[in-house]
């Protein structure tokens, strides 16, 4: 067999488990620590290296003036289906001022989600530079933009999923310093995907090559997905 490829019985047997078998935990003595002692940028550094894998959101804004915007956020997630919502987290920049994505989200309303894949991993990465406000970073780093049909922000041409997105709702956390953030809740208002991972009704995970994001300036990639059906009771 080929050492790249998933041993389908090593799968399998994550799933043998039934109601009464002991499961044989590796956990052993914990270590318990109070965020108030740890001050920001400890609290930020448990958080990432332990809420993981976190998808990431490549989010494509555009000013009022017409000038794109693109950057990575990996504090995002999807809310509801009816109405169909996903939301992200933006922080503060370390000096307390907004970031780019939400000015621009602030004062139009509209965002795109795109999707981020091993192929175009090194230009996401490029765009979490802090570029100054009004510098496109889709054409610092190569990308291609691809008009929307219901919004003005552009789309991201590299990525196999597009969310068009009108915001719905925020919340501000925090009292505006560095770590603070808005929670953005954006309505989806179209979502396009490539025909390719798109059959009967249902996305295919393994032809994506999907990258997540970990703690420090690791990724991960999905590797070994197994299937595990919900119970009936």
């Amino acid at each position: 067999m080929d050492q790249n490829q998933p041993d389908p019985q090593k799968s399998a047997s994550k799933t043998l488990w039934k109601i009464g078998d002991p499961i044989h935990s590796p956990t052993q003595e914990r270590v318990t620590l109070d965020p108030n002692d740890l001050g920001q940028k400890g609290v930020y550094k448990l958080m990432i290296g332990a809420i993981v894998p976190r998808p990431i959101a490549f989010v494509s804004t555009i000013s009022d003036s017409g000038i794109g915007n693109v950057a990575p956020f990996s504090f995002f997630n999807g809310v509801a289906s009816n109405p169909p919502t996903l939301m992200i987290s933006v922080t503060r920049k370390s000096s307390g001022e907004k970031k780019d994505t939400l000015r621009n989200i602030e004062s139009n309303g509209q965002f795109v989600v795109n999707s981020v894949h091993e192929w175009m991993i090194g230009a996401v990465n490029q765009c979490s530079a802090e570029y100054p406000y009004g510098v496109n970073e889709l054409n610092q780093v190569g990308l291609t933009a691809l008009p929307s049909l219901k919004i003005k922000p552009p789309r991201v041409a590299e990525s196999s999923i597009h969310f068009e997105c009108e915001l719905y709702r925020t919340l501000e956390i925090g009292d505006g310093s560095e770590g603070s953030a808005t929670l953005i809740v954006g309505k989806i208002t179209l979502i396009h995907l490539d025909q390719q991972i798109y059959h009967d009704g249902k996305i295919e995970i393994e032809p994506m090559q999907i990258v997540s994001r970990l703690a420090g300036q690791s990724y991960g990639r999905i590797a070994e997905p197994f299937n595990l059906e919900r119970p009936k009771l």
